[in-house]
């Protein structure tokens, strides 16, 4: 049996921390969720997860300011970032400073699925 990887949700909405995990393991995929930023990176599973999942702007750190601290610590996970305060200039921009995708809030299952095959390198 080949393990599962392991995706980690990043977001301070607890109905996304609820929801995602459900789909994901639903689509093959073990998962953590984290209320914060900073929750995640207490929790010492960074060298474990294949894909991170963040939200753009939480209380505390947000999400590119995480991306930021784990390209510091040299931390190479493929991040897909959700947002739900999206623009025309937000997903550029997080695509320039290497997120595998940034989807807007409500984004279909198949956009999800999409951005975590690229993430992982998948077909």
């Amino acid at each position: 049996m080949t393990e599962r990887p392991l995706i980690a949700v990043v977001d301070d909405d607890e109905s996304v921390r609820e929801s995602l995990p459900d789909l994901l393991h639903m689509f093959g995929f073990a998962t953590r969720a984290f209320g914060s930023a900073e929750e995640f990176l207490a929790s010492g599973c960074a060298g474990e997860v294949r894909c991170l999942i963040v939200d753009v702007a939480m209380p505390g750190m947000s999400g590119d300011e995480l991306q930021h601290e784990l390209k510091r610590r040299r931390e190479g996970i493929p991040i897909v970032f959700i947002t739900a305060h999206g623009d025309e200039v937000l997903r550029p921009r997080m695509l320039e400073q290497g997120a595998v995708d940034c989807l807007l809030k409500p984004f279909s299952d198949t956009a999800l699925l999409g951005a975590i095959k690229a993430a992982l390198k998948v077909e």
